[in-house]
């Protein structure tokens, strides 16, 4: 079983949230940035990707995204900033 990634992305500093996940952080990313992929995330032009997290097991990254799913924003916000404090958009630091 293959590892996965669960991620935010956002179009601005405590802008609109999207939560995903993915087996592919970088070309889910991408694919996000460039407006790839139809639906919340081009309507509301979530482009910046400003956190995420490695899960070993695809499986425990699909239950992680699915529990923080019903998580109240301002959890989700606390992740970002521990992480990224400054939203910045961490596509760049990815390895391609």
């Amino acid at each position: 079983m293959r590892g996965g990634w669960v991620y935010i992305m956002t179009n601005r500093a405590n802008g609109t949230l999207y939560l995903g996940v993915t087996n592919d952080l970088a070309r889910r990313a991408f694919e996000h940035r460039e407006s790839r992929i139809s639906g919340f995330t081009q309507r509301y032009g979530l482009n910046r990707l400003v956190w995420y997290e490695p899960h070993g097991d695809i499986r425990t990254a699909i239950q992680r995204e699915k529990t923080m799913k019903h998580w109240p924003r301002a959890w989700k916000v606390r992740l970002i900033l521990q992480m990224n404090p400054d939203w910045s958009d961490l596509y760049e630091t990815l390895a391609n």
